[in-house]
């Protein structure tokens, strides 16, 4: 692993970065043998060697291949294999396929890697296309996040229990009794003002009227979860959305993903599970169910956001590096594997259920071209979370950063904070 930090693409230096985000997607796969890295535990998440190969593609589909002068692709059959979702960029194999990849090698595709980021030097310094660099470099960052939650779930799979890590690092301290941030309502500014980076689909900022409210100070631990399983709360119908009982019943879940009597899987392998730490790997439907058990209930993003203006990453960043918030920048330098270990403020250790459906904001507009698929599409069906996790990179947890997922969906570090009426 390497040492020092990752350079801080919004800066401006833009050479810097992209070296840096480029070498750490590599990095992080260095612990991994060929067979880790292509291995593919489920359909929601992708091999090790596939997650280096696609954000390269990226780089060579919608940078290289249309403004470097005499760029030829690396392997004209590649395209088909990595592309993911992109239809205007033509066919791909089936995404539940990638695991069928023995071929090309882990080897092959770093070596993939090193001609694609070797071409792009010459396209890093060109101000027209610093705005499709920006979303190359936040699109890798997002990728590397995937591939430790998608690593995890593949060894998880393994009954030896391997560890992508060495060590676990420190435990949690015991949390203290919830505190409530209060807002009294009124209308509030939602969206991106503009400042710096970010998603097509955290604008435009619009205007919300939102009632009296309060949010938790903290995220729930898994001691308070536990205490969820033993009295029923994954037996008791009337805790669950009728979509959540039934999942709960077809899926036989009793107790979040990875967690198994008082041990729980991570990415050191098997460790004791820690009581203190906030609870993580559970879905919408479970985190609904916990809010109602605890006579709360989960936070519209709206709520949220309000409440993490002032919060935001650039400010809170110091205190998150001391509790292994948003730390995938500085992995080397941490005392164990990425792992939720309590934190103040609202960014870091898990991503946060909301109760808010993951639709366009008003006048919200999909760009033109395949880029345009990049978020917009997929605004049906799913929920919104806020916040960032443990696993997250610098620079994505701010307060008008929009995650989403299916309500079944939890292999990603996902937690709650509840919420209540005042």
């Amino acid at each position: 692993m390497r040492s020092g930090r990752q350079a801080d693409w919004t800066s401006g230096d833009t050479a810097t970065a992209f070296a840096g985000v480029r070498a750490l997607s590599e990095e992080l796969a260095q612990p991994l043998s060929d067979a880790d890295a292509t291995i593919q535990s489920m359909e929601d998440a992708s091999p090790t060697k596939w997650h280096l190969a696609h954000t390269t593609w990226f780089w060579e589909t919608f940078l290289l291949r249309d403004h470097a002068e005499g760029y030829t692709l690396f392997d004209e059959k590649w395209p088909f294999l990595f592309n993911s979702y992109y239809e205007a960029e033509g066919e791909r194999i089936n995404r539940f396929a990638r695991g069928m990849l023995s071929r090309p090698s882990l080897e092959e595709c770093v070596a993939y890697r090193h001609h694609v980021t070797e071409a792009m030097e010459q396209l890093l310094g060109r101000e027209d296309l610093a705005p499709l660099i920006r979303l190359g470099l936040a699109h890798e960052q997002q990728h590397q996040e995937l591939l430790l939650t998608d690593i995890k779930h593949a060894l998880f799979q393994n009954p030896l229990g391997p560890a992508y890590h060495d060590t676990y690092g420190p435990s949690a301290s015991p949390a203290a009794e919830i505190e409530w941030h209060e807002h009294p309502g009124g209308i509030a500014m939602i969206g991106h003002d503009g400042d710096g980076f970010a998603y097509d689909n955290e604008g435009p900022r619009h205007r919300v009227i939102l009632e009296p409210f309060a949010i938790a100070d903290r995220l729930v631990t898994n001691i308070e979860w536990q205490q969820f399983i033993d009295e029923g709360g994954y037996s008791d119908a009337a805790l669950w959305l009728s979509d959540g009982w039934a999942w709960v019943n077809e899926e036989k879940i009793t107790a979040p993903l990875y967690w198994e009597d008082e041990r729980a899987f991570t990415l050191a392998g098997w460790q004791k599970r820690d009581p203190n730490a906030p609870v993580t790997h559970i879905s919408y439907y479970e985190a609904d169910a916990y809010a109602t058990w605890a006579g709360a209930r989960l936070p519209t993003e709206f709520e949220w956001e309000a409440i993490a203006r002032g919060q935001d990453s650039a400010a809170a960043s110091p205190a998150h590096d001391a509790h292994a918030g948003n730390q995938l920048d500085r992995l080397a330098d941490m005392d164990g594997a990425p792992h939720p270990r309590g934190s103040s403020g609202l960014f870091g250790d898990c991503w946060q259920f909301t109760r808010s459906a993951y639709l366009p904001y008003p006048r919200f507009q999909i760009a033109e071209g395949a880029v345009g698929e990049y978020n917009g599409k997929f605004m049906s069906g799913q929920v919104v979370l806020r916040g960032a996790s443990c696993a997250t990179a610098r620079g994505h947890s701010r307060a008008s950063y929009r995650n989403f997922f299916y309500p079944h969906q939890r292999w990603q570090f996902t937690g709650l904070r509840l919420a209540k009426d005042i």
